[in-house]
């Protein structure tokens, strides 16, 4: 499988309210952290992501989090 594009080398704070969400895959999507259809084409496809609870949840922008579509600090072992 290909490499994603680092989209960002922090984590996207966001307010989000309870509802079904698509995180981008593939880091080419220009409304980052969702996924906007750039993945057409490569092997990536776009994540659902349930939220249930009204809250503030940190999202990965590097693509390489082990618990996507959540920030887990990976973007720190970027070159």
């Amino acid at each position: 499988m290909s490499e994603p594009v680092i989209a960002g080398k922090a984590a996207i704070p966001l307010n989000l309210e309870p509802g079904e969400y698509w995180y981008c895959t593939c880091g080419r999507s220009k409304t980052q952290p969702w996924c906007d259809g750039a993945h057409a084409g490569t092997d990536f496809t776009p994540q659902a992501v349930q939220i249930t609870e009204k809250g503030q949840y940190w999202l990965c922008a590097c693509k390489h989090t082990a618990n996507a579509p959540f920030c887990d600090g990976a973007h720190d072992l970027l070159d």
